[in-house]
């Protein structure tokens, strides 16, 4: 199985990710958040698949986030208006995403990833 592993190469928790799955010999794409950011379609299939709150797809600690003052806007937005958003900056989606056809992985909790790949 290949997952998509959605990054960015300067994140601290990214880099964490990356080496748990290197030692654990998982296979995976590696994508560029910022580089390469991800679609409005992506965002919406992704969000959908994940049964997440669409909040959760923010990185809320962020520089973007904070400068565009979205912890005041976010809860009168549309989601529609929510997707547009984080299609439009890459440095607004939470990081790292894991993806793969039936799933959605936002962030990365060892404990998480551990459950996740002893299936």
């Amino acid at each position: 199985m290949f997952m998509q592993f959605i990054c960015y190469s300067n994140c601290s928790t990214c880099k964490k990710a990356k080496d748990w799955l290197n030692e654990h010999k998982i296979k995976y794409n590696e994508r560029d958040i910022k580089e390469n950011n991800p679609t409005y379609e992506e965002l919406k299939s992704w969000w959908k698949l994940s049964n997440e709150d669409l909040k959760k797809f923010f990185n809320t600690s962020g520089l973007v986030y904070k400068n565009l003052n979205l912890k005041e806007k976010l809860p009168n937005m549309s989601d529609d208006e929510k997707l547009k958003l984080l299609a439009s900056d890459g440095m607004l989606v939470k990081r790292p995403l894991l993806v793969d056809d039936d799933k959605v992985i936002i962030g990365f909790k060892k404990e998480k990833y551990l459950t996740i790949f002893s299936e």
